[in-house]
């Protein structure tokens, strides 16, 4: 694997007594260990080795996330209830109704 972008965390796992690394891009991997530090290093290592399992068979590997492009923009479905809530809500604070519900999804 020539560049490592993927998106990893750790984390403590109370049920395992132990760090676990996570990796967004992989979902089924993860590495127990006793320090952060080790988790992180094991769940590299089990992504490298997944990586170079699925070159050597073919298979597309997961795009890392960081390496994607985004617009900012997506959709929401909502019920009409809770539309017109909302843009009431934007309403009363002069704002628009995006710049309401950006900040009601960053806080």
């Amino acid at each position: 694997m020539t560049r490592d972008h993927f998106t990893y965390r750790t984390t403590w796992s109370s049920e395992d007594g132990e760090h676990v690394g996570l990796c967004a891009e992989f979902p089924s991997l993860s590495w127990l260990a006793a320090t952060p530090e080790g988790a992180l290093a094991g769940i590299r290592k089990a992504v490298a080795e997944a990586v170079r399992g699925m070159e050597a068979n073919g298979e597309k590997v997961a795009e890392p996330i960081a390496d994607r492009t985004y617009s900012g923009e997506f959709k929401v479905r909502i019920t009409p209830q809770a539309h017109r809530a909302l843009v009431i809500q934007a309403a009363e604070q002069g704002v628009s109704l995006n710049r309401l519900a950006s900040a009601k999804l960053c806080s």
